[in-house]
């Protein structure tokens, strides 16, 4: 059997750079080598694409150091012709002269943040009319802004957390909290930026408790300040009692109907009543939180995460995969926090885990996504 020729893309220039590195240095440690012969092409910082650099296989969490793509002595540069499609993916050799990388087959694009995860990548790659992996260029885009994902889904009937926007560059600590209070916001709050992930500039705004109005002004200011250096677009969201449930969606060929798996829950093991899923939580600290699949919950509620992950899945047309967020509140109602496009597939991520409880082993799954789209 012939082999496909799959160009893994990671790295990127978004503040999920280093995650993006992790998640392929798992990609590839589980895909299937019978069936691809993967072409890594890591994206540095500023942008350059490369081949032949550090092997990402390599890369892990243990050090405590997080993987960068960077310019090695023996890396060269990628050159995409886009009027040769699947044929148009060179390397530069150190005389200037162009090298084929070959027919490529798909690109898995394993990207995460603004360029890479938002549509950018996905309408090149449209361009070059190069199957690839994952949600299309509209339903990225919407998903990588948590604003729009709200409008989408508000108008799909789908319930999300309250909130408002507000423009970081330009508005006033008075006038963000006049936002607060004029859409009834109950804190705690969550000020976010709309499009970054990994808990990039996330920080929660409790309310202040001598009522003084300057104080609180202030303090959320600081925090919209935070979220403003991933993205001039910030989200205040009314923090939400209930808990964080995660489900993997999959539809790994065009048309199918998306399957949802078992949802999972990350349970944070510092009993901190002050602490939520930082970025430290994620990935840096092992100790922090374990992943539980399926969520401790009843059937019933299991199967509602499940129906809604479906329906939001559909909302925002999406295709090939996506992770759902949602919270789930004491009464049992279901509303969605947001839709990852491109989920992480480190080696603690939700994504994989929950297929794995759902029966799709590592390995299978990666198959399923790249078979997918193959022509």
């Amino acid at each position: 059997m012939t082999k496909k020729r799959i160009v893994v893309l990671y790295g990127g220039r978004a503040d999920e750079h280093s995650i993006s590195c992790i998640s392929t240095a798992g990609v590839l440690g589980a895909l299937d080598t019978d069936r691809f012969e993967a072409v890594p092409v890591g994206i540095t910082k500023d942008g350059k694409w490369l081949v032949d650099g550090a092997d990402p296989r390599g890369w892990n969490l243990d050090g405590g150091e997080l993987p960068v793509v960077e310019k090695t002595a023996g890396s060269r540069d990628v050159v995409l012709d886009i009027a040769q499609g699947q044929d148009g993916f060179f390397a530069r050799n150190a005389d200037g002269t162009l090298e084929s990388l070959g027919h490529v087959d798909a690109v898995f694009p394993v990207l995460h943040g603004p360029y890479g995860e938002d549509g950018t990548v996905q309408g090149l790659l449209e361009m070059m009319d190069v199957p690839y992996v994952g949600c299309g260029v509209f339903a990225s885009a919407a998903c990588m802004d948590k604003h729009y994902t709200k409008v989408v889904l508000g108008a799909a009937g789908i319930p999300t957390a309250p909130g408002v926007m507000v423009d970081a560059r330009i508005v006033r600590p008075e006038e963000a909290l006049a936002k607060v209070e004029e859409a009834g916001l109950e804190y705690p709050l969550f000020v976010k930026p709309s499009r970054a992930g990994s808990s990039f500039g996330v920080t929660k705004v409790e309310q202040d408790a001598t009522g003084d109005r300057a104080a609180q002004a202030s303090v959320l200011a600081a925090a919209i300040a935070e979220a403003g250096k991933h993205d001039w677009k910030v989200l205040i969201e009314q923090g939400i009692d209930g808990r964080e449930v995660e489900c993997a969606v999959l539809a790994a060929e065009p048309g199918e109907e998306p399957e949802a798996s078992w949802p999972g829950e990350i349970v944070l093991d510092h009993h901190d009543d002050d602490q939520f899923y930082d970025f430290d939580s994620k990935y840096m600290d092992a100790s922090a939180s374990h992943v539980e699949v399926p969520a401790d919950l009843p059937v019933s509620v299991l199967e509602d995460v499940r129906d809604v992950a479906r329906r939001a899945f559909v909302a925002v047309d999406g295709a090939g995969l996506s992770r759902v967020d949602t919270f789930v509140t004491p009464d049992g109602t279901v509303m969605v926090n947001e839709i990852n496009t491109m989920p992480g597939f480190t080696p603690i991520s939700m994504y994989p885990k929950a297929w794995e409880a759902t029966g799709v082993g590592y390995t299978a799954l990666i198959t399923r996504l790249i078979e997918g789209v193959l022509r």
